[in-house]
C-alpha cells in the first residue's frame, strides 16, 4: 500500500508538470529591502532579445550559404534589437537576471559568433589556419568582452564602455563585407590578408582598455531640442541613401574614437605636467 501511494503521489506530481517538464523560472529580486521570490519572465524585453537572436542566427545561415547582402541585414537588424532590449527594460522596469544573462547568450550567437563565420564564409577560408585562427582570435575576445561586461556591470562609468562593444565590432566586421559583396570585390589574397588583419584586431579592441562612449545618457523620457530630433530625421535619410557604406563609415569613426580618445588624453596629460612650474 505504501508503494501505491507514493506511486500515486509521484504520478500527481508528473501531471502537474503538463506535456513538456519545464519547471517555472524563479529568482530572487529585493522588494523593499526582503529578498522574495519572483515567478515567471518579462515578456517584451526577452522578446526583443529572442529576435536579435534570431536574426544572428539567419545572419549565419546567409552567410554560409554566400548571401552576404541578407546578413549585413540581419546583424543590422540584431544590433537594433540589442540596443533596444535593454532601454525597453528600464522604462517599463522589467529588469531581471534572467533577461541580462539571456541578453549576453544572444549577444555572443549575434556579435560573436556570426560575424567570424560570416567572414571566414567571405575570405579567410583562402588563407587556411591563419583564416580560421583570425576568425577564432575575433570570438574568442567577443566572449571575453561579453564576460568582463557581466562582472563589472554596475561598478564602471555608465558614461563608457571599457573596450569596444560587441555589436559595433560586428558592425565594422560584417558591414566590410556587406560593401565588399555589394561591389563585387573579390576576395583575393590580398583582400583575404587584410580581411583577416581587420577582424583579428576588431577582436582584440574588444578586449582593450579604450574607453569608449556610452550614449546611456541620453534619457528617451525627457525632451530634446528641436534641433536634435531634425539631426536625428537628416542622418536617416542620409543612411537611406547608401545604408551599406554610411553604416560602415559610422563604424569606423566610432571604433577609431577609443584610441583617439586615449591618446588626447594622453597628450593633453603630458601638456600639463610640462605646463607645472619647474617642470624640467
Amino acid at each position: 500500500m505504501e508503494k501505491n501511494h507514493e506511486s500515486q503521489q509521484v504520478s500527481d506530481k508528473d501531471s502537474d508538470t503538463g506535456l513538456l517538464p519545464i519547471d517555472e523560472h524563479e529568482e530572487f529580486v529585493s522588494l523593499d529591502g526582503k529578498k522574495v521570490i519572483r515567478k515567471g519572465i518579462y515578456l517584451l524585453p526577452n522578446l526583443l532579445t529572442l529576435g536579435a537572436l534570431f536574426a544572428g542566427f539567419y545572419a549565419i545561415i546567409a552567410g554560409m550559404s554566400g548571401n552576404f547582402n541578407a546578413a549585413g541585414w540581419a546583424i543590422l537588424i540584431a544590433s537594433v534589437m540589442d540596443g533596444l532590449d535593454g532601454r525597453v527594460a528600464r522604462l517599463t522596469n522589467t529588469q531581471s537576471a534572467f533577461g541580462a544573462q539571456f541578453d549576453s547568450l544572444a549577444d555572443m550567437v549575434s556579435f560573436g559568433v556570426a560575424p567570424a563565420l560570416i567572414v571566414f564564409s567571405f575570405a579567410l577560408s583562402s588563407l587556411g589556419n591563419a583564416g580560421w585562427a583570425a576568425s577564432f582570435i575575433y570570438m574568442s575576445c567577443a566572449a571575453l568582452r561579453l564576460a568582463r561586461f557581466n562582472v563589472q556591470l554596475g561598478t564602471v562609468d555608465k558614461r563608457f564602455f571599457v573596450g569596444l562593444q560587441s555589436p559595433v565590432a560586428a558592425g565594422l566586421v560584417t558591414f566590410s563585407v556587406w560593401v565588399a559583396a555589394k561591389y563585387d570585390v573579390d576576395p583575393g589574397m590580398a583582400v583575404a590578408v587584410l580581411t583577416a588583419l581587420l577582424t583579428a584586431l576588431t577582436g582584440l579592441l574588444m578586449v582593450s582598455n579604450y574607453r569608449y562612449y556610452s550614449f546611456k545618457e541620453i534619457h528617451f523620457k525627457g525632451t530634446v531640442p528641436y534641433v536634435v530630433f531634425l539631426m536625428a530625421v537628416v542622418l536617416l535619410v542620409v543612411i537611406a541613401q547608401k545604408p551599406h557604406e554610411v553604416l560602415l563609415v559610422m563604424c569606423l569613426f566610432y571604433v577609431a574614437s577609443g584610441p583617439l580618445m586615449a591618446l588626447y588624453r594622453k597628450l593633453n596629460s603630458r601638456r600639463r605636467k610640462t605646463d607645472q612650474p619647474g617642470s624640467a
